[in-house]
């Protein structure tokens, strides 16, 4: 795999991965107007910054040759049925898929950034600008769930096995494939 198409592969992944983030916050939004209402600002200020972060790998993408994923509706399903499942359940389960989302794209991001380094100082600056927003989602998603439960222990798990698997399908098995050249790189 040469360092064009995995830095293509990480351009894709991550465009899509904010793709389906936006559907995510704009589902909760929808629905914790009655359900949890107190998370709205919270939501509203996540949503708006993952509309950024999709701008920001979309456009740094046509210098790169990459092109964006070929199954963005399943990013688009998936974050509209994810956002909807937790913002149903309630706060606390909000909080939880914020957290076990951020949570994942958090290990992402550190692998690519450890891939990008000082091959592409432009991708890498923004990976690590969206990475500091996101890392702020994950703080306030922490802080504000509560202790653990085993509920919240299984969801967390469902939510980190739907994410993954999202990302896998969507790049059918790329994530794997960079998963392992990051880690050799």
């Amino acid at each position: 795999m040469s360092k064009l198409s995995t830095i293509a592969r990480i351009l894709r992944v991550n465009h899509g991965g904010e793709h389906g983030a936006i559907r995510i916050y704009s589902t909760q939004i929808a629905i914790a107007r009655v359900r949890c209402p107190e998370l709205l600002p919270f939501l509203q200020e996540t949503l708006s910054h993952e509309q950024e972060h999709v701008v920001r790998f979309r456009t740094l993408m046509p210098a790169r040759s990459a092109k964006p994923c070929r199954l963005m509706w399943l990013w688009a399903v998936g974050g509209v049925a994810l956002g909807a499942v937790t913002s149903l359940l309630g706060a606390r389960s909000v909080l939880v898929c914020t957290e076990a989302v951020e949570r994942t794209v958090h290990r992402h991001l550190e692998e690519q950034l450890c891939f990008v380094g000082e091959r592409d100082a432009e991708l890498a600056s923004t990976i690590r600008e969206v990475q500091e927003q996101e890392l702020g989602h994950l703080a306030f998603a922490v802080a504000g769930r509560g202790e653990p439960t085993l509920f919240s222990k299984a969801l967390d798990r469902i939510i980190v096995v739907v994410t993954e698997g999202l990302i896998w399908v969507s790049t059918r098995g790329d994530s794997a494939a960079l998963h392992r050249q990051l880690k050799t790189s």
